[in-house]
C-alpha cells in the first residue's frame, strides 16, 4: 500500500507487500524489499537497498549524500539488511569512494532517535544503537553491540562483537569484543559478563575470559602480554577472539582498563 501523498520515483524498485505511508520520498535508485514499512515523512534516495521487513519511523533521512567534503558525487551504495527498526529522525549515509564506496548494516539492528550512521560504516547483526549516538565514517561494529545514548564514536573505531559501551561514552579507542567501555574518553571498566550470561556461553569459558583479561591488560604493552600468554587459552574460543582483534590491526589504539 502505498499512501498518494507520497512521491515515489517509477524507476525505483519496490515489493508488491511494501507499505509506505503519507509524504515520503523514494528516489530512482532505491529498493525496498518485501514488507518493509515507511510510517510517513521518510526519505530515501541514492543507490539504497533495503531489506525484508525493516520499520522506518518518521523524518529519517536514507542514504543521502555523506558528509564528507571530499565527496565528488561518485556512484557509492548503502545495503540495510532485515528486520531492523529505524527510528525518527536517523540519518544513514552511503560510502564514499575512499573507504570502500559502500556503508553496510545487518539484520535485526535498532537504531534510535536521532542516531547517525557515517558513509562506510560497517554494522553487524543485533546491534543496538540508542538515542542521538553519532558514528563516524569507516567506524566498524561486530554482532551484538550495545552503545549507550548520547555516546560518539569516532571516525574508524572498531568495537567488537557483544561489547558494551555506556551512555555519554566518548569512544576513540577500538573495545575489544566482550568488552565494557565507559568515560568521558573511553577506558575499559571490565567484561560484558551480563551479555554473555545471556548467549548462554559455558561458565568455564567465561571465567577463562576473565582470567586471560587480567593477563592481556596487565600493563599498557599488549601485545607483549599476549606473547606472555603463549597458547595457554587456545581451547577458549572467546579469548581467541578477543586476540585476533587486537592483533589484526596493530596500528589502532585499543580501550583499556585505567591503571
Amino acid at each position: 500500500m502505498i499512501h498518494k501523498s507520497s512521491v515515489i520515483d517509477t524507476n525505483a524498485k519496490i515489493s508488491s507487500t511494501v507499505t509506505i505511508g503519507p509524504f515520503c520520498y523514494i528516489g530512482p535508485n532505491v529498493e525496498l524489499s518485501d514488507g518493509v514499512e515507511l510510517i510517513s515523512n521518510v526519505h530515501i534516495e541514492g543507490f539504497t537497498k533495503i531489506g525484508k521487513n525493516t520499520k522506518i519511523y518518521p523524518f529519517a533521512a536514507i542514504g543521502t549524500q555523506p558528509q564528507d567534503l571530499k565527496f565528488k558525487n561518485e556512484k557509492t551504495s548503502l545495503q540495510i539488511g532485515e528486520k531492523n527498526i529505524i527510528r525518527e529522525y536517523v540519518t544513514i549515509n552511503p560510502g564514499t569512494e575512499g573507504g570502500g564506496s559502500k556503508t553496510i548494516i545487518g539484520n535485526n539492528c535498532l537504531f534510535m532517535i536521532s542516531s547517525h550512521i557515517a558513509h562506510d560504516c560497517n554494522i553487524g547483526d543485533n546491534v543496538i544503537i540508542a538515542n542521538n549516538v553519532p558514528l563516524g565514517g569507516h567506524v566498524t561494529i561486530e554482532d551484538s553491540v550495545v552503545i549507550g545514548g548520547n555516546s560518539a564514536v569516532q571516525q574508524f573505531t572498531r568495537i567488537g562483537r557483544l561489547a558494551m559501551i555506556g551512555g555519554m561514552t566518548g569512544v576513540l579507542k577500538d573495545v575489544t569484543p566482550f568488552g565494557l567501555s565507559i568515560g568521558n574518553r573511553n577506558y575499559l571498566q571490565g567484561l560484558n559478563l551480563i551479555g554473555l550470561r545471556r548467549k548462554k556461553y559455558d561458565n568455564k569459558k567465561i571465567i577463562g575470559l576473565d582470567k586471560a583479561y587480567k593477563e592481556i591488560f596487565a600493563s599498557k604493552n599488549l601485545h607483549e602480554n599476549l606473547s606472555k600468554i603463549n597458547g595457554e587459552y587456545k581451547d577458549n574460543e572467546l579469548v581467541s577472539e578477543v586476540i585476533r582483534f587486537i592483533e589484526k590491526d596493530k596500528k589502532r589504539p585499543i580501550c583499556s582498563p585505567q591503571i
